[in-house]
């Protein structure tokens, strides 16, 4: 069966490709990103999340750090995956 037009784009898309690495290279790419770019795909990824720096310092008093960001990046796909690394 061949993949749809959505489902190409998907593998194209940068939000999309980072959830097919596995936890070593899901890390080593994360850790290139910078930490605004970490919001910006926790905010696409959980549009309900709080991941802004605006809405952080209201909500918590605090802003997201980029380790932190990592590791929410890495539970989220790691929880809408199949690899046992992830757990």
């Amino acid at each position: 069966m061949y993949p749809t037009f959505q489902e190409e784009q998907k593998f194209r898309d940068p939000n999309y490709k980072i959830m097919e690495l596995n936890k070593n290279e899901l890390k080593t790419e994360l850790n290139l990103w910078t930490r605004l770019d970490l919001i910006d795909w926790l905010s696409w990824n959980d549009r309900n999340g709080v991941y802004r720096d605006t809405d952080s310092l209201l909500e918590f008093g605090n802003i997201l750090g980029k380790q932190e960001a990592i590791e929410i990046i890495t539970k989220q796909i790691g929880e809408n995956s199949s690899d046992e690394s992830y757990l």
